[in-house]
């Protein structure tokens, strides 16, 4: 029996490892041959896929922008690829993937399977520009995936959106996973939590607006006053979004001992397990965040907004706390909670793994998305 072809399509080559090495290596698992589609592939990043066992494909994309002879040329590849290998479905996530490879499969009349991994920026409504940027996605997304066999989402809200927005009618085929799941054999339940007197706080994050970088670091200084001994730590590095902190203003706080910046960092998990409280003050239209699972998995309590793809990963007065998003004051609170309350991060922390395990076990995921594959091709 020949192998059915599926080919994975990104608009950033290293997520097809950080975020889909193991939903790769489980398709091959299931006697699938696996094609990944990206702009660029660093050296090490396609070794990886190629030990996987899958087989690596450039095409032309510009991530960020709107060029229509580009985004023609893009779709174009797309094609080509597709026919080239003979593929037998298309499965893309993220916006520009999703939209250009759903026109591309749908054109060659190869099925497609969409995730939808969150709509970001454009769908916060917070300027002129993500307003503007909504409305343009809005009509890329109804001209593109309404064709498609089945649409993937991370939350339910963000179906709603669909729907409500008229992107997609009910008749649409949709499904549900909690996020891109964590490999759990791979984070260990933390056992020796902190026994000193000083609470660790720990954000990780693109370090932009939108992500409540600014908000963290007023709360850091809002309870440095009152808990100098508390430890504010932030792990990521400002990009080239207009929104993006500063690095000498990150560099200057760390001088001051309000926060503890660390910059990027290739080993996020040991972090984890050297520090007490997960923050993301997010008010970015989210998935499920890959950053909130880890720290799941590791056993730390959350602290995060009551949005889509946050408000999952929280269970009220059970392994963490919500907040309003853009809300200083309650996230003072919340983090304070933790301040006064040391003995309750064990407790929320043991909390977070059962739900890591219950709900975002990367084995659930994959299982449940090669029964919609299979299902469709």
């Amino acid at each position: 029996m020949s192998k059915k072809k599926i080919l994975i399509v990104s608009s950033f080559s290293p997520s097809l490892i950080h975020f889909r090495g193991d939903f790769i290596e489980s398709l091959i698992h299931n006697n699938f041959e696996v094609f990944t589609a990206a702009p660029d592939y660093p050296t090490d990043v396609q070794q990886k896929l190629l030990n996987l066992g899958a087989h690596p494909i450039v095409f032309k994309l510009q991530r960020t922008g709107l060029n229509p002879l580009n985004d023609l040329k893009s779709i174009s590849e797309l094609k080509s690829i597709i026919k080239a290998h003979n593929v037998d479905l298309v499965f893309p996530y993220t916006v520009k993937p999703v939209i250009y490879a759903s026109i591309a499969a749908n054109s060659c009349h190869v099925p497609v399977i969409s995730l939808i991994t969150g709509l970001g920026f454009a769908f916060t409504g917070l300027t002129f520009k993500a307003r503007t940027l909504q409305t343009l996605n809005e009509f890329l997304y109804k001209i593109s995936i309404r064709k498609n066999k089945v649409i993937v989402f991370q939350n339910r809200d963000d179906y709603k959106l669909f729907l409500d927005r008229k992107i997609i009618p009910e008749s649409n085929k949709v499904a549900f996973v909690g996020g891109s799941g964590v490999n759990l054999d791979k984070y260990e339940t933390r056992v020796n939590h902190n026994t000193s007197k000083v609470v660790k706080f720990l954000l990780v994050a693109r370090l932009i607006k939108e992500k409540g970088i600014d908000l963290y670091i007023e709360a850091a200084k809002t309870l440095k006053k009152t808990y100098p001994e508390a430890e504010f730590h932030i792990i990521g590095e400002p990009d080239n979004s207009p929104s993006s902190i500063k690095l000498e203003k990150l560099n200057k706080l760390n001088k001051k001992g309000i926060v503890i910046y660390h910059g990027k960092q290739n080993n996020v998990p040991e972090h984890l397990y050297n520090t007490d409280v997960f923050v993301l003050p997010t008010y970015y239209r989210e998935g499920v965040p890959r950053s909130i699972l880890e720290a799941l998995s590791v056993g730390l309590p959350i602290i995060t907004t009551n949005t889509p793809g946050c408000k999952e990963t929280v269970i009220k007065d059970n392994n963490g706390i919500l907040i309003k998003p853009n809300n200083l004051d309650e996230l003072v609170n919340a983090m304070e909670f933790f301040l006064v309350n040391p003995d309750k991060i064990k407790e929320m922390g043991n909390n977070s793994r059962l739900y890591a395990e219950k709900r975002f076990d990367v084995k659930i995921i994959n299982k449940e998305l090669i029964s919609i594959i299979n299902d469709e091709i």
